[in-house]
């Protein structure tokens, strides 16, 4: 055997981690498990992706059939059409570890391949699902505290401008007072995805940073709020925790009419952009339209959350196998 093959068929991280990884598994577990959160598991593979213009689904060959050969079927990027599927049938508050994946995505902190935790809080906003989220964080990093940022402050703090009314000329110019850059663009998100991504390493080093509220534009999956005489703005937030982005969580979309229009819009912008084309996913529309209970939800990235527990900087150091030696 020579020395390339006797390396790539070894464990990338070590017995050491991976014990500590199944006790971090072990906590979550017990955390949601006092709280009454019913843990779940929904499949892997399915017959519709994400909509979302960046996100790259993996797509599979059809496992059904020969006959039915030419319909695509996709890795799950995340679970959460699925779980919103089981909320509607009334499953109450809901919890799940599992795999997913993500096209092109490779590197110190992501692996096509990763471990993802996701639960919904029916009854709960975003700020409820902050306050959880900083608990768990607390029984897995006892010490650890968060503090709370609005997106707007954000820019006002680190670029002097209000991102929900800047246009994109006045954020190309800041954009380039900033970074070194040959973008070219007339979208305003384009130019707040730069320049929050030039500020990111900093963020959340002294305590974790929640980032709320996010431009309407962002909205994704989450509600938007439209108080009298303040700017519109998305009800999701983001965790940032020693520069890395941890957390992804909404207070949750409940009308069906504006989940379509907005997936429909997504794909007139995959379109435009060249992109691959992506069907509706009706089964949870269909889950949508029959209720979807007021309620809130998050994903976690594990790979990255043990990372943090143990003091460690490349993704690969608490995998077993990566996808360069799996």
């Amino acid at each position: 055997m020579d020395s390339l093959t006797d390396t790539l068929w070894r464990p990338l991280a070590s017995t050491a981690v991976l014990q500590q990884r199944a006790a971090v598994y072990a906590a979550i577990r017990q955390f949601f498990s006092l709280r009454e959160v019913l843990e779940v598991e929904t499949p892997l593979l399915g017959r519709y992706s994400v909509t979302d213009l960046h996100m790259n689904a993996l797509a599979a060959d059809n496992p059904l059939s020969a006959e039915n050969s030419a319909r695509h079927y996709y890795l799950q990027t995340s679970p959460e059409y699925a779980m919103k599927r089981l909320l509607a049938a009334g499953s109450g508050a809901i919890f799940q570890i599992c795999k997913a994946f993500r096209a092109g995505e490779l590197g110190g902190r992501h692996n096509p391949e990763f471990s993802m935790l996701e639960w919904y809080r029916p009854g709960f906003d975003h700020h409820d699902l902050m306050t959880e989220l900083e608990a768990l964080m607390a029984a897995l990093i006892p010490g650890s505290r968060c503090r709370r940022c609005s997106y707007r402050e954000l820019f006002e703090q680190h670029f002097q401008v209000n991102p929900h009314r800047a246009t994109w000329r006045e954020l190309e110019r800041i954009a380039r007072q900033h970074i070194d850059i040959q973008m070219h663009s007339t979208d305003v998100d384009d130019w707040l995805h730069l320049l929050i991504g030039s500020v990111e390493g900093r963020l959340g080093h002294d305590e974790a940073l929640f980032i709320y509220d996010y431009p309407a534009s962002q909205a994704a999956l989450a509600r938007i709020r439209r108080d009298p005489g303040a700017d519109p703005v998305a009800e999701r937030f983001e965790l940032y925790v020693a520069g890395i982005e941890l957390a992804n969580g909404y207070h949750e979309l409940t009308d069906a009419d504006e989940l379509r229009e907005r997936f429909t819009r997504d794909r007139q912008l995959r379109a435009q952009r060249g992109r691959a084309d992506i069907d509706i996913d009706e089964a949870l529309m269909a889950a949508m339209s029959s209720g979807l209970p007021a309620c809130a939800g998050v994903a976690l990235g594990l790979d990255r959350l043990v990372m943090l527990v143990l003091g460690l900087e490349r993704i690969e150091q608490v995998l077993s196998f990566s996808a360069g030696n799996a």
